[in-house]
């Protein structure tokens, strides 16, 4: 996995990689919760297991019907759901916990917090079953549109619908945290920040200082890499 992010980084610039780990990181979330291939999932219960858990999920049609996952699919997520989040929900600091297990040569707190509240749609301070579904059926089963929105939400940290150099900056520092000076023993300072000018001068199409939902999803249609990256994951439950 590192050597696949290397080739990335080093190639398509790190816009792209931004936009696999907002994938690939959910797809290490659904890892760590245990979440396995449906094939061996025949003894899933029919309907969820709710005596234990406090914030109890909307009912199996509901979701079903509000994602595009199917009924056996949401069983296995709230099965593995349920198994490391007991309560129901998932605060901000046990999200951090997940990630720093996933990226232990680095520090993925500040990375985690983005996500956290790309997830936390609510605004509430956790992160439900539904949360977690929600999201994953746009990452893993929405359209091309669907994933690039949310992934322009997750960089668009005020939500004022403009991603600026700013906000670009803070996302940037965070992925090199992430990954850790020891995995990128030769990054600078400014490193970070000449990405950012790269993002932007691909990105930023009327060269006004923001860069717009409409020229974000527009500059990542055309790009070949993140296309086909994008499509890597699709129906893997």
């Amino acid at each position: 996995m590192h050597l696949f992010f290397q080739d990335k980084w080093e190639v398509e610039g790190l816009q792209t990689v931004g936009i696999l780990l907002v994938v690939c990181s959910s797809l290490k979330l659904m890892h760590f919760l245990g979440l396995i291939d449906l094939s061996m999932a025949d003894s899933v219960e029919d309907d969820f297991e709710l005596s234990t858990v406090c914030h109890r999920p909307e009912s199996m049609d509901k979701l079903q019907e509000q994602t595009k996952f199917t009924k056996k699919e949401l069983q296995v997520l709230y099965r593995g759901f349920k198994n490391e989040c007991p309560s129901g929900v998932v605060n901000e600091e046990k999200f951090q916990t997940i990630y720093s297990q996933f990226f232990p040569q680095g520090d993925s707190s500040m990375y985690a917090h983005f996500l956290f509240e790309a997830f936390d749609t609510n605004k509430n301070g956790s992160v439900s079953f539904e949360d977690f579904v929600f999201g994953l059926s746009i990452i893993l089963r929405g359209t091309i549109n669907d994933r690039l929105n949310w992934a322009f939400n997750l960089y668009d940290l005020n939500k004022d619908g403009c991603i600026t150099k700013e906000e670009m900056l803070d996302i940037m520092k965070s992925i090199y945290d992430m990954m850790g000076k020891y995995t990128y023993p030769t990054m600078q300072d400014d490193a970070p920040r000449e990405h950012v000018e790269s993002f932007f001068q691909k990105m930023d199409r009327n060269k006004d200082g923001v860069v717009t939902i409409e020229e974000f999803i527009e500059s990542c249609k055309k790009d070949e890499n993140i296309m086909q990256s994008m499509q890597l994951f699709d129906n893997v439950i």
